[in-house]
């Protein structure tokens, strides 16, 4: 079961990018051309949340249920500090993903708030932008795409 969860979770890593970058793309397209605010860019918004969203639920079976790194992380938390792959986990890329996640859903409500389009625009591309960096540097991109399956 632990494989099929972590096969999904890092699979759904590329659908939340994909989510992302489509809308990081959209609003800098409307903040600096200044285009009107569209149901198209509500929407990349919402697919990237929701995306996120699915890839927190993954990721906190495997963090609470089913990660060997994090269950013994939990076990012993000063033991697991010691190692710089379950603090990885245990810590840092939970806490990470989790502000990516606000981010995400703080930037999808605040840029439906200013009557200007093109300052919906800036602010979803702020948010959103934040939030891809967030997530960037809290993937572990030495994992292969399907561990435990495989590999590559």
């Amino acid at each position: 079961m632990y494989d099929v969860v972590l096969a999904l979770h890092n699979v759904v890593r590329w659908i939340v990018l994909i989510f992302g970058v489509l809308a990081i793309v959209s609003a800098y397209r409307g903040w600096f051309g200044s285009r009107a605010w569209t149901e198209l860019d509500r929407r990349f918004g919402v697919f990237f949340g929701s995306a996120m969203d699915t890839q927190l639920l993954l990721g906190l079976i495997l963090y609470i249920f089913l990660s060997p790194l994090t269950t013994a992380m939990l076990r012993n938390f000063a033991l697991a500090q010691s190692n710089p792959q379950t603090r990885f986990f245990g810590i840092e890329h939970i806490l990470l993903m989790l502000v990516a996640v606000v981010l995400v859903h703080v930037g999808s409500v605040m840029s439906r708030k200013p009557a200007d389009d093109v300052a919906k625009h800036r602010t979803a591309a702020i948010y959103y932008s934040l939030a891809v960096v967030v997530i960037l540097i809290a993937i572990p991109w030495w994992r292969p795409l399907f561990p435990g399956l495989g590999g590559f």
